[in-house]
């Protein structure tokens, strides 16, 4: 009911609510209710002709015969197989019946006769006996007598075909009238005694019918209590069902929250457990350096202490020769001992997050050549050949300050680790699209395949000194890994005890459209 009261424009739902609430209406016999939800169906529903043909038999039912024949003439033209459920024998057979009211005789015998036709055609009994008594009694009113019996009898001899006592008993009085009629009194008796027969078994029928219909009350009325004591039940059911499900529900929320808060905590300790660990790691990082550098230091001092008192010998007696070699040998204790204070002082920022950071195009020749220019008196004072061949014209996308930091430490670890008279080629290959090979090779001493896997693991952790004599901490391959990766390079080490060592950069081409 929501639906047809909704009071919007009308839907197709609204169109098949209202055609079966009218048809509901009408088979239960209450016209006008059936007439109201019929007229609210709209032209554009599908089985709109079928609601024009119910209408038109509502109107035949209240005697409202003219308005009848209006609904079904508009349907004399169907085909037979149509697909509005609209019979044309039983639409010709009420045209009939509207004009036989209506006293029009000539059409009520030609929409009679048209309709039996069909109804013969389709053999539906019933009909039949309907038909075949409008048309005898269309002839009948007429006094036509002569054609009225025939289809008296006609009826009659189809009623005996079925159990119909309503149809029986009209049948057996039409023929008693007949007889009546014709003055044959001896079969107008019968006819009427088979009538009385017939309605005392329609009697009967309905007595049983009334019984029944109060056994089904009866029975309607248990099974309603039966449906209200089962309803309280399930209400009960239903409350206890729901006021578990409460409760449920309640523990599951409270198991949910004390779930959440004990992962929170799971989370914050393993949180704090990390970051306890990573301290302990930087504290041991930071103690290990401390006294890997104090000792550098204080080894590097006294080597210029002890280096200075032997040049002040030397000057005092002139002895140039001497100085000439001890300088070079200062310098490269100031040198070593600067690259040590720099990388300290690098590691200090990067720990701070205080460096400076601007990725740019670098001409990778220029930069070299620049970090070459400050390590030419140790190349010249350990008497080794520097080889470079840089394409001139590449270019890669980095940091500048992080790809001289990284390639100050990999030559100074080369001069470091070379033997006079030594070797060291810096070269580039061509990689991929992405990146350029640049290559630190030299000839020096080597190192295992144990030093090779600790400096390239992943760890903040200083690797081991293996050269007690070199000065240094292991933070520079430490800062070379790190600003390789903020840079999106990489790094490779591939090395020969006694042979040499072959540093592997991969770093990042400069694109045009970055």
């Amino acid at each position: 009911m929501k639906q047809l009261s909704s009071g919007k424009k009308i839907s197709e739902l609204d169109n098949y609510c209202h055609f079966f609430r009218g048809v509901s209406f009408k088979e239960k016999r209450i016209l006008n209710e059936a007439k109201n939800s019929f007229h609210k169906i709209s032209k554009e529903f599908q089985f709109y002709k079928t609601t024009k043909n119910f209408l038109g038999q509502i109107a035949l039912e209240q005697n409202e015969f003219q308005k009848a024949i209006n609904y079904f003439t508009e349907f004399e033209n169907l085909d037979e197989t149509n697909s509005f459920n609209i019979k044309k024998g039983e639409l010709n057979h009420n045209l009939g019946i509207c004009y036989l009211h209506l006293n029009d005789y000539e059409k009520a015998e030609f929409y009679l006769l048209k309709g039996t036709k069909i109804q013969e055609k389709e053999k539906d009994t019933i009909l039949l006996i309907g038909a075949y008594g409008d048309i005898a009694n269309l002839y009948y009113n007429q006094y036509k007598d002569n054609l009225a019996i025939p289809y008296f009898e006609k009826a009659y001899q189809l009623s005996k075909k079925i159990k119909r006592y309503d149809l029986k008993k009209t049948s057996a009085l039409n023929m008693a009238v007949v007889e009546e009629n014709k003055k044959n009194l001896e079969k107008s008796l019968f006819y009427r005694k088979e009538a009385e027969k017939w309605n005392d078994s329609l009697t009967d029928q309905n007595k049983i019918w009334a019984l029944a219909n109060v056994e089904k009350k009866f029975a309607v009325r248990q099974k309603q209590k039966e449906i209200e004591v089962l309803q309280v039940k399930n209400e009960i059911r239903e409350t206890q069902r729901n006021g578990l499900f409460i409760i449920a529900l309640l523990l599951l929320i409270i198991f949910g929250i004390w779930l959440y808060f004990y992962l929170q905590k799971i989370k914050k300790n393993k949180i704090i457990l990390t970051q306890k660990e990573n301290l302990d790691e930087l504290n041991a990082t930071k103690d290990k350096l401390f006294s890997i550098v104090s000792h550098d230091l204080r080894a590097s001092v006294n080597t210029l202490k002890s280096s200075n008192s032997k040049l002040l010998l030397h000057l005092k007696s002139n002895n140039y020769e001497e100085l000439d070699g001890l300088l070079h040998k200062n310098a490269v204790v100031a040198n070593s001992t600067y690259n040590l204070l720099d990388n300290l002082l690098n590691w200090a920022n990067q720990q701070t997050n205080q460096i400076y950071f601007q990725k740019e195009s670098l001409h990778l020749f220029s930069v070299i050549k620049q970090v070459e220019y400050n390590y030419k008196p140790l190349v010249l004072e350990k008497n080794i050949e520097l080889k470079i061949e840089i394409d001139k014209n590449t270019f890669v996308f980095m940091d500048l300050e992080s790809l001289k930091i990284i390639l100050r430490n990999l030559l100074d670890n080369s001069l470091k680790f070379t033997n006079e008279k030594g070797i060291i080629s810096i070269y580039t290959k061509d990689y991929d699209l992405k990146y350029v090979q640049l290559i630190i090779e030299d000839t020096g001493t080597g190192m295992s395949e144990e030093v090779i896997k600790e400096l390239l693991q992943e760890s903040t952790q200083l690797a081991k000194k293996f050269n007690k004599e070199a000065i240094g901490t292991g933070l520079g391959m430490q800062l070379c890994k790190s600003m390789l990766l903020k840079n999106e390079g990489k790094i490779n080490i591939e090395s020969q005890e006694g042979i040499g060592t072959k540093i592997i950069l991969f770093l990042p081409k400069y694109m045009p459209n970055e």
